[in-house]
């Protein structure tokens, strides 16, 4: 049985949700596994699994993510710099699936289905 929150640890918790959905929203994104890949190299040369990227600007408001996701229960993987943003992660199937949840009662994010990856272009010499 789970413990039963107080009023204002729930208060806080939404107000906690209702932030990260916000910076989701900005330019979050969900990385999938890919089934196919997996089943092709098997895990030992695909180690890839789902994950949550959320994406600071700077090292303030990464250190700011990285203190919500720790208070809504979540453990934030190492970040990294990508050009000139942090990228903090959150990895695994099961925390995807309860930030995902989170931020969508938070009314901050819309559903997210896996992506599939985006169709190859051509590359021929014809003008098109």
């Amino acid at each position: 049985m789970r413990p039963r929150r107080t009023v204002s640890a729930s208060r806080a918790l939404a107000e906690v949700a209702s932030e990260l959905g916000r910076y989701f929203k900005r330019n979050g994104y969900v990385r999938r596994q890919n089934p196919k890949r997996l089943a092709r190299d098997g895990y030992r040369g695909y180690k890839k699994g789902d994950e949550v990227r959320l994406t600071a600007q700077d090292e303030q408001e990464l250190l700011h993510l990285e203190a919500l996701l720790r208070r809504a229960g979540f453990r934030p993987g190492r970040p990294f710099a990508k050009g000139r943003q942090h990228r903090l992660p959150v990895y695994g199937r099961e925390a995807v699936r309860r930030f995902l949840r989170l931020v969508e009662r938070a009314g901050n994010a819309e559903p997210t289905a896996p992506r599939e990856p985006p169709p190859r272009l051509a590359t021929g010499d014809s003008d098109g």
